[in-house]
């Protein structure tokens, strides 16, 4: 039987003091909502919901009547060459999930056992388990002050023999400084791949994210900015990588006779159900970001001059999307700490969620990365936490949110 791998705050020593508090429970609360008048209503801000408001029940309806509901249709198709479409690349693979997009590019481009993948300390742990599900090494870097990304004046210095990749990162929708890294990756013969799971719609010098690297995984999960419930999508301008995935995701059949099998292939099929959905969220996808960097707009017009409280930063190369808004609490000058802000932030009905714990920081990769430090990470683990942030959030919720906060703090 698997057993967890186990880690205590004493074991940790100093690294203790960044792990977040559990989160607190969301109250029903009251409060009037515009839409039903000035009666009061009990409700909860919710971190992220998808909006649903397209051709998605119309185009499910389809895949249903057609009984297409499987992992062959229309839908599919039309889902991966519009998204590859909206990525400004050839190919979209369109894949069960985020993470299994991820293993399924790293393993169409061979890694495997012994090669090694620099990666961002500060990402959701997918990152870092679809190298190891190839049996390839992640090795980490801390990331930049400025805008929270992977600091890329740090990769060369962990470039060894063994090195294959390198995977950005594009952390809360503002994407990594892809130029210098890809030019230190063509120095080395090395491949990027792009984490671009938080990031539909990003662009970095005018070009969307998911065509800045040799590939690209997106995550189409229920909180991200185009969702199919579940579902990811691997992007590349290069037609043979296409071709291998689109074979790896089917169990690798062969093309000269069925149940015949060359290559160790695996069942990451997407539905045409979820592409049904994933197609009429892809129409909407500019509408989407605009609403997104409204809301970011709102927010940040509105915490701006609150002490003690930083609000996320856009580089003047990049278009962030804001997959989710994130604010730093700085604790001396605020007046309480980040956990203490989140359970008053509960208790008037808003759910949020904290920012990434490191991979370093991380019971299943404790003793692989014991005894590295990334303070840049190890800040924002500490501090950093994200607000409310669909694209269907109104102003007035954003006015509410910011209400607290700027009262907690007095």
């Amino acid at each position: 039987m698997l057993q967890p791998a186990e880690l205590s705050l004493e074991e940790m020593g100093e690294l203790a003091a960044i792990i977040p508090a559990a989160d607190p429970e969301v109250r029903l609360t009251y409060r009037a909502i515009p839409e039903f008048g000035a009666t009061p209503r009990r409700s909860i801000i919710p971190v992220c919901a998808p909006t649903l408001g397209g051709n998605e029940l119309k185009y499910v309806q389809q895949a249903i009547e057609t009984n297409w509901i499987s992992s062959a249709g229309r839908f599919i198709r039309d889902f991966e060459a519009r998204f590859a479409e909206a990525c400004g690349v050839e190919y979209g693979i369109a894949c069960a999930n985020g993470t299994v997009a991820m293993h399924l590019t790293m393993a169409t481009l061979g890694l495997e056992p012994g090669d090694e993948v620099i990666i961002p300390t500060f990402t959701m742990i997918a990152t870092a388990n679809a190298v190891t599900y190839c049996g390839a090494k992640p090795v980490l870097v801390d990331m930049e002050p400025a805008y929270w990304q992977m600091d890329i004046n740090q990769v060369e210095a962990k470039i060894t023999p063994r090195t294959k990749a390198i995977v950005p990162v594009h952390i809360y929708g503002h994407p990594t400084d892809m130029d210098p890294l890809m030019a230190l990756a063509e120095k080395h013969g090395l491949l990027v791949i792009e984490d671009a799971a938080e990031a539909h719609g990003a662009e970095y010098k005018g070009r969307r994210t998911g065509g800045l690297g040799h590939a690209a995984g997106f995550s189409f999960y229920g909180n991200k900015i185009i969702t199919t419930g579940e579902g990811g999508m691997v992007t590349t301008n290069d037609r043979d990588l296409a071709q291998l995935a689109w074979n790896l995701r089917d169990h690798a059949f062969s093309h000269e006779r069925h149940f015949w099998h060359k290559f160790v292939g695996f069942n990451y099929r997407m539905t045409n159900l979820q592409a049904a959905i994933g197609l009429a969220q892809v129409e909407q996808l500019d509408g989407f970001v605009a609403a997104r960097r409204r809301n970011a707009l709102e927010y940040n017009r509105r915490l701006q001059d609150i002490p003690g409280v930083r609000t996320p930063s856009e580089a003047p190369w990049a278009k962030n999307v804001y997959w989710m808004y994130g604010i730093l609490v700085d604790e001396q000058v605020y007046g309480m700490n980040r956990d203490a802000l989140r359970r008053v932030l509960a208790d008037h009905g808003i759910e949020t969620r904290t920012f990434f714990i490191p991979m370093h920081a991380q019971p299943v990769y404790w003793q692989q990365f014991k005894g590295e430090r990334y303070p840049v990470a190890e800040d924002l683990c500490k501090r950093g936490f994200y607000l409310p942030s669909a694209s269907s959030l109104g102003i007035d919720e954003i006015e509410y949110i910011t209400d607290v906060i700027r009262q907690a703090g007095k």
